[in-house]
């Protein structure tokens, strides 16, 4: 019996290597050379906003400060997260991020999925219709009376309701959606699947990379949402949110004039540390929430799940 040379594909392997013209090892340089460039350029802002909001305010004054604190501190994280107020909005920021992430995508996706139906006469004029709440808007002063009227002042309902549908999330979906195979519903219905058990059983598994893009996006809008708070439930401090509280403190920043003891007393000690540190520690305080849910997602934004499903 004849023995395996068990080192030919390594040969084969070196001699493709060794085969590299010194175009295409130029090449490799280039691209090499480029990603770390982009690397640089896309991580250096975020590190030098880290180094600032970990640096003594006062060396800060002086500017230089590239991506590591000449003189480490943590006051200017310490001064905002003294503040009570913190510690609601915080809870509020998470729960209505959660919930309108989940209540967005529902809606959306079920949208989206009857849009995307061939049978739905009706398809056309509803598209059209969410096509132009894109480009226009009734307005912040109409849009406060409507949600008095609808009793939705100093509610929870007012972060999640009025944007419960999106119309370009709808349409990110159904565009996904249109570029299933057709026979993926018509065999469930012929295995006796009825409209709602193709929707989630089948539909929303298949799309997971569009669901999660549009999930970002939902996230980010929830989670970096202040106006609506100002607007509607400013007077109401159990409703308050992350990002208004922290809005409130940067204001503090750059005038004393306030009703609230806790802002006042942050204000007399903005004595201590610049503002731009305390822009800086802000700015790290609503980001890191985001990276920290970004990874979770981003295996999702691989197309191509439905390749092998069915072969037509």
């Amino acid at each position: 019996m004849g023995t395996v040379n068990s080192t030919a594909p390594v040969r084969r392997t070196k001699s493709k290597l060794q085969m590299k013209s010194p175009q295409d090892r130029i090449l490799e340089v280039i691209v090499y050379v480029s990603m770390v460039i982009v690397t640089i350029l896309t991580l250096y802002p975020f590190l030098n906003v880290l180094a600032i909001s970990l640096n003594d305010s006062v060396d800060t004054v002086r500017g230089g400060i590239t991506i590591w604190p000449r003189e480490f501190t943590l006051k200017n994280y310490d001064l905002i997260f003294t503040y009570s107020g913190l510690i609601t909005g915080f809870q509020n920021s998470v729960l209505r991020t959660v919930i309108g992430t989940i209540a967005g995508l529902i809606s959306g996706s079920m949208l989206a999925f009857t849009l995307a139906r061939r049978d739905f006469g009706a398809r056309r004029w509803i598209s059209i219709f969410l096509a132009i709440t894109m480009y226009v808007s009734g307005g912040m002063i109409p849009g406060f009376i409507l949600m008095k009227d609808l009793h939705f002042i100093n509610t929870f309902a007012v972060y999640i309701l009025p944007g419960l549908v999106s119309a370009f999330n709808v349409f990110v979906i159904r565009s996904f959606i249109d570029g299933l195979p057709d026979a993926l519903q018509e065999s469930a219905k012929l295995d006796g699947a009825n409209d709602f058990m193709i929707y989630w059983r089948i539909i929303l598994p298949l799309c997971k990379p569009a669901l999660a893009t549009v999930a970002l996006f939902l996230a980010v809008g929830q989670w970096n949402s202040w106006f609506d708070t100002y607007l509607f439930n400013g007077s109401n401090e159990s409703l308050t949110t992350l990002q208004y509280e922290l809005m409130k403190i940067l204001q503090s920043t750059t005038t004393s004039a306030t009703n609230s003891q806790d802002i006042s007393n942050i204000a007399d000690r903005m004595t201590q540390v610049s503002p731009e540190s305390v822009k800086m520690a802000i700015t790290i305080i609503v980001t890191v929430p985001i990276l920290v849910v970004y990874p979770f997602l981003q295996k999702y934004f691989v197309k191509g799940m439905t390749l092998g499903a069915v072969k037509s």
